[in-house]
């Protein structure tokens, strides 16, 4: 598949209500989008998509940390997503997201241990996805139970994927709610 553009985007967020935050929280989306070969057509097998997954986990991961600075240990939490263009189908976005692209994710990262949360969407261009987030060791660590939004104005085109990985320094600014056992 061929990649028609790179997409990233780097929030900080300083406050929150009216409240400082403490440190910043820098939270970082990188995105490829790539031209879906099975849009319109019916495929059985989708494990060729499995591999290009972990090619983009790399990518976007090496892409993710540069904009973090270059250190895999400041990332507390991770999420990815995609969204399929109109003529392709939800099931196209969850190959590309098969485990082998978390796997190349948490390579990176070294100390992640936790399955990353994903989400999968069709839509036009523009839509606006919504990736969940969580920490990258403790999958109940509430204070990190996330999302963040972004959305490319271009796409996807009806023929294309948006593939999408978010890293983050933190969890939720002015985080407190505390699990009741």
């Amino acid at each position: 598949m061929r990649i028609r553009k790179l997409f990233s985007q780097v929030e900080e967020i300083q406050e929150e209500q009216g409240r400082r935050v403490g440190r910043p929280i820098r939270r970082v989306v990188t995105a490829a989008v790539l031209e879906n070969e099975y849009a319109g057509r019916w495929q059985e097998d989708l494990s060729a998509l499995y591999g290009l997954g972990r090619d983009l986990g790399q990518q976007l991961t090496a892409s993710a940390l540069q904009l973090l600075g270059g250190e895999a240990a400041i990332v507390e939490a991770y999420g990815k997503g995609a969204i399929v263009g109109t003529s392709g189908e939800v099931e196209h976005a969850a190959a590309l997201l098969h485990p082998l692209f978390g796997k190349a994710v948490r390579a990176r990262l070294m100390q992640a241990l936790a399955v990353m949360p994903s989400t999968v969407k069709r839509a036009a261009p523009g839509a606006v996805l919504d990736v969940p987030v969580h920490n990258i060791l403790d999958p109940w660590s509430f204070d990190h139970f996330d999302a963040v939004s972004f959305s490319i104005a271009d796409a996807p085109l009806p023929r294309e994927i948006v593939v999408a990985l978010v890293l983050s320094e933190g969890g939720r600014p002015l985080a407190r709610i505390q699990p009741q056992h």
